[in-house]
């Protein structure tokens, strides 16, 4: 913040985007706190901060523009217990909520940087996509840079009391995995066997 100012801050967010170990909720904060000292002013923070959300976020959906649809199905369908109507569902539910999904993926940790690859291998409409993604992220950046400069030098308590809810969303991403890998595994283990049933009444019957 020292060096490089509100300039910095909105860097930093950009490479947030791509790196999701540099935690927004540490750097916004903190560009807040620094506002609240005189080095630069909030909406100039704001606005660059925004900015470089919105440069991340283009970044991710280029690649998944890069991508399509054809390549995602095709790494998707090599992935363990997944299965083709699986990609169709997705698609469906992209379809119907993809405008809600990047408006308030935005503010939610790890989502932030994800939902942008999905929009991309879509092809949302550019337009819409952008306007999406400034409005959620400037709403999440004016948050946290508000708060920090309310709190000043205790900036910090804020991303500590965020890093709980981080973990609440990674601990629900986690258990979702684990549920879809279980009754997967189930379903898969099922159909095997009663694929083989046939088999074991021919082999029993040849064996009388």
């Amino acid at each position: 913040m020292d060096s490089f100012g509100a300039v910095g801050a909105g860097a930093a967010i950009a490479l947030e985007n791509l790196f999701p170990p540099l935690p927004s909720e540490v750097i916004l904060p903190l560009a807040g706190f620094a506002a609240s000292q005189g080095k630069f002013g909030l909406i100039t923070v704001l606005l660059w901060t925004t900015a470089g959300s919105v440069i991340g976020a283009l970044a991710l959906y280029a690649i998944g523009a890069l991508l399509g649809r054809d390549r995602t199905v095709a790494i998707a369908a090599r992935l363990p217990l997944v299965k083709a109507p699986d990609i169709e569902r997705t698609e469906k539910w992209f379809a119907r909520h993809g405008t809600k999904a990047v408006f308030f993926g935005r503010m939610i940790p790890i989502f932030r940087s994800m939902i942008s690859v999905p929009a991309g291998v879509e092809r949302m409409r550019l337009p819409v996509f952008l306007a999406l993604t400034t409005a959620g992220s400037l709403i999440w950046n004016a948050v946290f840079i508000l708060i920090g400069h309310a709190l000043g030098a205790r900036w910090h308590q804020v991303s500590d009391l965020v890093g709980v809810y981080s973990k609440g969303v990674l601990a629900a991403v986690a258990l979702a995995a684990l549920t879809f890998v279980v009754l997967r595994a189930h379903a898969l283990k099922g159909h095997k066997e009663q694929r083989d049933k046939p088999r074991r009444a021919r082999s029993k019957g040849s064996s009388r």
